[in-house]
């Protein structure tokens, strides 16, 4: 046998057109558009793909091979660095810390060294930033300050919107090769209920809103953003999304005359999470996280399955480590190379970032992101999207097994809650609508937790 052989030259190539007329035939009068899908993105899934129809983008390749990430949140700054050093050395390659309050750095960070780290300040401290940066020798910082982040999430600035950007520009004027000081999260608007599309444009305009204060003030010390991204569970949806963003980020960058990359950290999302079948959850993350590095992600930082009422503990956050280890070491799921040339994921890529790119425009001229957030038209169009899911998950048109599909009514979780896994309305005085965050089970919960005896 001839093994150099082309496999497939016996048999003739069949057009796109052919494709249709075979399906068209085989359907009996029915129409075709019948068996086009309708998502909440708006795209339309077609019933086959050819590579004579088929449309791509060119999209600059930027990961050798993603970082597994563990997140700590800072309360006690030498059990902080041990949590550190532990999961360092059980297979992580970075740490996300998350701190609400001022800190001992030299605790938290000591003996760790030459490796990527990520912070999440919830205040903003302009002495303190400047400690931790002129600290910094030994490792590559990712600090993300994220003023827009915070408004859209709480409503409101650190403290107003003159003196935090006056402190982001004094922060930027110091910033060097090691340290990367613009973080976007993104992550909020899939949380609260942002399709895919808009959570692409909502990345480009609100970034867009750091790119005019850069270009504007002259600043030229910045290299790497960070954009932290929620991924769901509609897998080759969410490949595309990274992809889209990819293709759109280079493509506004090059508009503002910069080499400045895109650093992309992906955590699976809490939107789509359950606290009945918990252990479900574990699949859901798994696909997400493959999502998430086949779309193009350059760290990854998992969830726990039970993150959404258990306090943190050693064996969910192993788990979850775990399974990041699992995909990178024994699956051999390392990059997004195996998406390229993939004709659904390529026209989905196509399709995302050329609706995307249409909402960002939309948002430019009328007065860009932080104006479209204090009239309210961000947080309009993330709850109207939000409520179509919801609609479709009450109705049983998105299952969730354990939850809404297959429920195991034996199942009781009253006694097993650590921490409030539900929507925490508050009441605060604000400047804008904050953006909230809130899971499609929430309600089904509520009713399962008052009947349990």
């Amino acid at each position: 046998m001839n093994y150099n052989k082309d496999l497939f030259s016996e048999f003739p190539s069949i057009s796109s057109k052919q494709w249709k007329q075979k399906i068209q035939f085989d359907l009996k009068g029915i129409e075709y558009n019948t068996l086009l899908t309708n998502t909440l993105e708006g795209v339309h899934i077609k019933p086959f793909y050819h590579a004579e129809s088929f449309q791509s983008l060119k999209i600059k390749e930027n990961v050798k091979e993603f970082s597994i990430c563990q997140s700590i949140f800072i309360h006690n700054e030498k059990k902080t660095n041990n949590l550190a050093l532990d999961a360092l050395n059980r297979g992580a390659d970075s740490i996300y810390f998350t701190a609400e309050k001022t800190f001992d750095i030299h605790s938290v960070l000591n003996n760790i060294e030459d490796k990527e780290i990520f912070f999440k300040f919830l205040f903003l401290d302009l002495e303190f930033l400047k400690t931790l940066i002129n600290s910094n020798k030994k490792n590559t910082l990712f600090i993300n300050i994220d003023l827009v982040g915070n408004l859209a999430k709480t409503g409101n600035w650190f403290f107003s919107n003159q003196k935090d950007h006056a402190i982001l520009k004094s922060i930027l004027d110091l910033n060097n090769s090691n340290n990367h000081m613009l973080g976007v999260d993104v992550s909020l608007y899939q949380n609260a209920g942002a399709n895919s599309v808009q959570q692409v444009a909502y990345a480009l305009a609100h970034a867009n809103e750091y790119l005019n204060l850069i270009d504007k003030n002259n600043i030229s010390g910045v290299k790497k953003i960070n954009f932290n991204f929620s991924i769901g569970s509609n897998y080759f949806f969410e490949i595309a999304k990274l992809r889209a963003f990819n293709y759109l980020w280079n493509k506004l960058a090059k508009v503002y005359s910069y080499k400045l990359e895109a650093h992309i950290f992906s955590k699976p999302t809490f939107r789509n999470k359950s606290i009945y079948d918990y252990n479900v959850n574990m699949l859901r993350s798994t696909t997400e996280c493959m999502s998430a590095i086949l779309g193009g992600t350059n760290t990854i930082s998992n969830i726990a399955y039970d993150s959404i009422f258990h306090k943190k503990n050693e064996f969910g956050e192993r788990i979850a480590r775990n399974q990041l280890i699992i995909l990178k070491e024994e699956c051999k799921i390392k990059d997004s190379n195996v998406s390229d040339g993939t004709y659904f994921i390529e026209e989905l890529t196509y399709e995302i970032a050329t609706k995307a790119l249409q909402i960002f425009k939309d948002i430019e001229s009328n007065g860009g992101f932080i104006q479209q957030l204090m009239k309210g038209t961000i947080q309009r169009k993330i709850s109207e999207s939000a409520k179509k899911e919801q609609d479709l998950f009450d109705k049983d048109s998105i299952n969730l097994l354990g939850v809404n599909k297959f429920p195991n009514l034996e199942d009781k979780m009253k006694n097993d809650i650590e921490i409030f896994p539900f929507l925490k309305k508050k009441k605060n005085k604000t400047v804008c609508i904050p953006i909230v965050e809130k899971r499609l089970s929430e309600k089904i919960e509520e009713e399962r937790l008052k009947t349990e005896n």
